[in-house]
């Protein structure tokens, strides 16, 4: 059977729009469109196409192309200490510091110097955490960073509980928690929302992290509540103080207890059963490359070498730091309470701090917000009990009584972290409320008066046992 005209007219239609001019199959007409494009942006016709920066919300700024060798250099590559190297540049004060405590320079100097020396070494334990982590696989990792994700924290407040700086190390829980909470995350927001018009994370994820630190903020509360009930100071009057103080130790430890068991459900809950919301990103790595995104991983050795000097390095700088807090807070004027609360806090997770800025500027806002709202956790149900356990290895025990300012400052930021993170979406003003809401607290702590860092006055002074043993209608003294 012939041919039909019909079918040969098809044919050639087909033909005509499968091809081009240049006898190229249809379709390259996107190509002379990107030629076009690079000539415009004065690319020569040959080079390979321009590709958008996955980073940039509008495209490759100007000296910033795909090639990592030639990006260039920009404002907020500050922020990237692996960029910069300015941590690593910190670990001079190592020497520095170890040298002032030898030559028994003045100890205002080995306060400062001990403090900068911990933040790169503070940085240094994290990421070779995070290598080992990478290491061993999710699960055996994952419950790696959960524990050691506050080390050098941990390890600041092991040497001032043992020195007896009580007060010191009640603050630093304090001022970890909100500067987690407060600081680190309005810096992140408000760092990536400059950037990027609209942020958005899981809320189901950071839902149940600030629903949990409502937890550890009543493991607060209560202890406060209850050493001032009428039953509590009617005991301390009939029995005497000392009975007072079981009571509170008692309790102190019981929410302990609680609070542990509530970490190792959280672990449960973001390692095993709901990982996918805490790591939804975790497919698309690449092995062999750095948690970080810059080259290849460290090996074994490496991570576990790097993590032992510089936690050896830590404790070293830890043990100068806290002796030193007394004649510094004394010297400027601080109190206890802000020293630990602001001072320590900072330093001990100025290193997670720029992780988590970082991660805000690429727009990995899951991660960022989970820095942040993960680290106050590990803080509230972690450290914090195993300090209160660890100070049983001394004459008198810690309990977990905190003053009025430091429980107020807890529920606040973690009432406002809850607000911030029910909708799943944010912006740099609200970054910088939360900023200006640390800023008035820090002001606060800073004005406070240095004996109201300590404990509320028991019946053993002799303003409360006239209190107590007065009755409503006697004179008093």
């Amino acid at each position: 059977m012939g041919a039909s005209p019909c079918g040969g007219l098809a044919s050639r239609i087909e033909t005509k729009l499968s091809t081009d001019p240049t006898g190229e199959p249809h379709g390259s007409h996107y190509k002379l469109a990107r030629k076009r494009v690079n000539q415009r942006r004065g690319a020569p016709s040959g080079s390979p196409p321009v590709t958008p920066n996955p980073d940039s919300p509008r495209g490759p700024r100007p000296g910033r192309s795909g090639d990592p060798g030639s990006r260039g250099f920009d404002w907020r590559d500050w922020f990237d200490p692996r960029r910069v190297g300015w941590l690593n540049l910190m670990l001079v004060f190592v020497p520095i510091g170890i040298a002032l405590r030898v030559a028994g320079v003045g100890e205002t100097w080995q306060f400062v110097a001990a403090g900068l020396a911990i933040i790169p070494l503070a940085g240094l334990m994290g990421e070779s955490t995070e290598h080992l982590a990478h290491k061993l696989g999710p699960g055996i990792g994952g419950l790696m960073n959960a524990t050691f994700g506050n080390a050098a924290e941990l390890i600041i407040a092991l040497f001032a509980l043992f020195r007896g700086y009580d007060e010191v190390v009640k603050a630093s829980i304090t001022g970890s928690i909100i500067g987690n909470l407060l600081l680190v995350m309005g810096a992140s927001l408000l760092a990536g929302g400059l950037k990027w018009p609209r942020l958005q994370f899981n809320r189901t994820a950071a839902g149940v992290g600030s629903t949990m630190m409502v937890l550890a903020a009543f493991g607060m509360l209560i202890p406060a509540i209850f050493y001032s009930l009428p039953e509590v100071l009617r005991v301390a009057r009939e029995e005497g103080q000392d009975r007072r103080l079981f009571l509170e130790h008692e309790l102190s430890v019981g929410v302990c207890i609680i609070l542990m068991l509530t970490y190792v459900l959280y672990l449960v809950f973001s390692l095993k059963t709901h990982q996918n919301l805490f790591n939804p990103d975790a497919e698309e790595g690449s092995p062999d490359e750095s948690l970080h995104g810059h080259g290849p991983g460290w090996s074994m050795s490496r991570a576990v070498g790097t993590l032992l000097v510089a936690t050896s390095f830590v404790a070293i700088m830890s043990e100068i730091l806290i002796g030193a807090v007394e004649h510094t807070s004394q010297a400027f004027g601080l109190s206890e309470v802000f020293v630990g609360v602001i001072i320590v806090a900072i330093v001990g997770n100025a290193a997670e701090h720029s992780t988590a800025i970082l991660v805000a500027l690429k727009n990995k806002m899951d991660l960022s917000v989970g820095i942040a709202i993960g680290s106050a956790l590990q803080i509230a149900l972690f450290v914090a009990p195993v300090l209160v356990f660890a100070s049983y290895l001394r004459e008198e025990p810690m309990d977990l009584l905190f003053t009025t300012l430091e429980v107020v400052a807890v529920l606040l930021a973690v009432f406002i972290a809850r607000m911030v993170a029910e909708d799943g979406e944010s912006n740099w003003l609200e970054g910088a409320m939360l900023l200006m809401i640390y800023a008035i607290l820090a002001v606060a702590f800073f004005v406070l008066p240095g004996g109201e860092g300590g404990h509320p006055p028991g019946p053993g002074s002799a303003g409360e046992i006239g209190a107590v043993e007065a009755a409503p209608g006697d004179p008093g003294p």
